[in-house]
């Protein structure tokens, strides 16, 4: 479809209105620094100035619009008070997606975490793991998008008197099991979803926590082992009390990816047989079914569940730094 510059006049003015407001806080800030001198936190203040305006015209007056547009109707006209929001925790469809989104957010970091950590406790200290880490971390160079199509497949079904070509059922037709849509039955379709995630994500958390291991001070693990410490041990009482903060860091980065999850429910379910999410629903309801005032309520309920799992992460980061 060509591009009609005619029909995006308006969008491109406010582009161009932008890039000048940008162009002259620079300018000023420019002139300011050349004018003479300036003391070291006005400096800092006035260089940061361009970036904390991109901020503001991206993240602050966006989230601010997205507040506002809660309050109001379908259209985003009309102003409707609290319905948007009450509508969220009694409509069916919205409290599905929050239960599905906090049973995301339950399983899916302490399962990738949980694995990741054994398997750098495995490598860590492995003369292969390099390659080792390499492969788990293959998942990773595709996109989630990806991730759910090659699941797609995997959990593909087809009736019993046909040949199942989804290795999970092929899988169960081999050891005289019948075949089963695994994403159509409620609830265990959304833990099927939930291994999808796992696995895509299991290699971020092994590769933080085997440099982690490896950054544990020798002196302390060798003083156990001579006084008779099992290896358990070592890694209960002195590896594990080491690595606690990049532990907290992953879990936490965990949950709020986790959150945010939109792509694997999007690719493999569509939503559909209680499987939707807040990031989805939220999606389905502003796009979709045109309904603005309760798509930007989901977004505001998604911004104060991850808002407090950011700032722990920032201050996690501090002291693990």
């Amino acid at each position: 479809m060509p591009f009609d510059a005619v029909a995006q006049q308006s969008k491109l003015l406010y582009l161009l209105q932008g890039v000048a407001a940008f162009a002259a806080v620079v300018a000023l800030v420019l002139f300011a620094l050349h004018r003479g001198p300036v003391r070291r936190r006005s400096a800092a203040l006035l260089l940061l100035a361009p970036a904390l305006l991109l901020l503001a015209a991206g993240l602050l007056l966006p989230a601010l619009r997205t507040l506002a547009l809660s309050f109001t109707d379908r259209g985003g006209d009309a102003w409707t008070g609290l319905d948007n929001h009450v509508w969220t925790f009694t409509d069916h469809r919205a409290r599905v997606a929050l239960r599905n989104t906090l049973v995301w957010a339950l399983l899916v970091p302490a399962a990738t975490t949980a694995v990741g950590l054994l398997y750098a406790a495995a490598v860590a200290r492995s003369r292969f793991r390099t390659p080792a880490l390499a492969l788990l971390l293959a998942p990773m160079t595709i996109s989630f998008v990806g991730a759910g199509v090659v699941w797609k497949f995997v959990y593909a079904y087809r009736p019993a008197e046909a040949a199942q070509f989804g290795l999970l059922n092929r899988l169960v037709v081999a050891f005289g099991g019948e075949p089963r849509q695994w994403l159509v039955d409620s609830p265990w379709n959304v833990l099927f979803l939930v291994v999808v995630m796992v696995w895509a994500q299991t290699g971020f958390a092994a590769v933080l926590l085997t440099g982690a291991i490896r950054a544990v001070p020798a002196g302390p693990v060798e003083a156990a082992r001579l006084d008779g410490a099992s290896p358990r041990q070592v890694f209960r009482w002195i590896v594990l009390p080491s690595i606690r903060p990049t532990l907290l860091v992953v879990l936490l980065a965990q949950t709020i990816g986790t959150f945010k999850a939109f792509d694997v429910v999007s690719t493999m379910t569509g939503g559909q047989f209680d499987t939707g999410v807040v990031a989805h629903e939220m999606y389905d309801q502003a796009f979709r079914y045109g309904e603005t005032g309760r798509g930007a309520a989901l977004a505001v309920l998604l911004f104060l569940l991850v808002t407090p799992l950011v700032a722990q992460q920032v201050r996690a980061r501090r002291r693990a730094g």
